[in-house]
């Protein structure tokens, strides 16, 4: 059986609402999910599947819950050479150059540090969509189904 692990940074739950949507739609699809709500380094295995959710703060900056990860990534320096993951980012458009810089930075830490990201970072206007879950799920789907192979031997 494939497992994701869900990481959330957020602020007002909005990542948190869309990796619990996720993860129950990958449950139903087979897959061993665990959620984890701005974790530290030492609580993630760091090899196999992730999906980083994140919104963006301010000034383009990660929530106050998921800083400390990022810090320790930065830190650290942990061998994230074993994790592939994919990247959604939770922003408003309305901020220009911020939207979804959160992810952005994110995303390009766990990459120096070896992990590799598979497919496009999903970035969810939260003008454009009500709920950002519904976006997200059919992300999910296409992320899967581009990634099939990949999934079955990590299985």
């Amino acid at each position: 059986m494939t497992s994701m692990t869900f990481i959330t940074g957020s602020t007002l739950g909005n990542s948190e609402y869309v990796a619990e949507h996720l993860s129950e739609k990958l449950t139903e699809m087979g897959f061993v999910t665990k959620i984890f709500h701005g974790p530290q380094l030492s609580e993630l295995n760091l090899s196999g599947l992730w999906c980083v959710i994140t919104s963006t703060h301010g000034a383009g900056d990660l929530p106050d819950n998921i800083k400390p990860l990022f810090k320790q990534i930065i830190e650290d320096q942990p061998d994230l050479s074993k994790i592939r993951f994919g990247s959604i980012g939770l922003g408003s458009s309305d901020y220009g150059d911020t939207f979804c810089k959160g992810i952005k930075k994110l995303d390009q830490q766990l990459i120096l540090k070896g992990a590799q990201r598979i497919g496009e970072i999903l970035k969810i206007d939260v003008i454009e969509h009500e709920n950002p879950e519904d976006p997200a799920e059919e992300w999910i789907k296409n992320w899967i189904n581009l990634n099939k192979n990949f999934l079955i031997s990590c299985g």
